[in-house]
């Protein structure tokens, strides 16, 4: 009888399995025992070259199923389809209908440590930017409220974003101040007028529309203004204060805007 080989022993528990040794080692650096070509004649990997899986039939499904007709001249049956296609297709593109759960209204709002209820701060665009007007607090949309005031420099109640100001050393004490409430978003909204239809005449008659503020933004301008010059009165350079308030900003010499609080 010939010899058989030693049957594998299992492995014991806390012995670490032999590492699996591939017959074709590296000879040398990059160099192996058997090339590419060897091993696809070792292996017999052109068997496989040709060969081709089984396919596997599938049941075909009817779609179409013939019918009988009665009449004389009319055929005797008919092939009709099983599944009728549409007769009718849309021509416009029906947009889906969106959740309400994700509005950029709901996100939450992240402002500056620095930008704090009567911090001076100076404007970097608009038609106001170079002034240096008084933060009076954030309203719910993340916009900025701020008042020249516009007494001093003519800059109105005013919502701007973060992005655009410069914040300050220089603070207002606030206390004993408070913006009305009726003050927010909404207050800034201007009404949408309707379209009219226009006349013959009217296509080439351009009519340039300026804004008027209301009586209730100008009665809150005012009491605004004067709720706010009594705080600028009570800091210890009140004086100064006010014509800091109305200098313009301007750059100078060594000075860059990045390097600016």
């Amino acid at each position: 009888m010939a010899p058989t080989k030693d049957a594998k022993k299992p492995v014991a528990k806390g012995q670490k399995k032999p590492k699996h040794r591939h017959n074709n080692r590296e000879l040398t650096s990059g160099v192996l025992r058997w090339s590419r070509a060897d091993q696809y004649r070792r292996k017999c990997l052109y068997r496989l070259k040709n060969a081709k899986p089984k396919k596997v039939e599938k049941p075909k499904v009817a779609i179409t199923v013939v019918k009988k007709i009665g009449g004389a001249k009319n055929g005797g049956e008919r092939v009709v389809l099983l599944k009728k296609n549409k007769s009718n297709y849309p021509t416009k593109v029906q947009v889906l209908k969106r959740t309400s759960h994700n509005f950029f209204k709901k996100h939450p709002r992240y402002t500056r440590k620095n930008l704090t209820p009567g911090r001076v701060l100076i404007l970097l665009a608009g038609r106001h930017q170079g002034k240096r007007v008084v933060l009076l607090k954030v309203l719910s949309s993340g916009l900025l409220l701020v008042n020249g005031p516009f007494s001093l420099n003519t800059c109105p109640l005013r919502r701007i974003s973060q992005r655009y100001v410069i914040a300050t050393r220089t603070k207002v004490d606030l206390t004993g101040f408070k913006v009305p409430d009726h003050i927010n978003d909404q207050y800034f909204k201007r009404p949408k007028k309707k379209q009219t239809k226009r006349t013959e005449g009217d296509i080439f008659a351009k009519k340039e529309e300026k804004y008027v503020p209301s009586e209730q933004r100008k009665k809150d301008q005012v009491e605004v203004d004067k709720a706010l010059k009594a705080c600028i009165k009570k800091h210890k350079e009140g004086p100064l204060l006010q014509r800091y308030l109305k200098s313009q900003f301007a750059l100078k010499s060594n000075q860059y805007p990045h390097r600016i609080t």
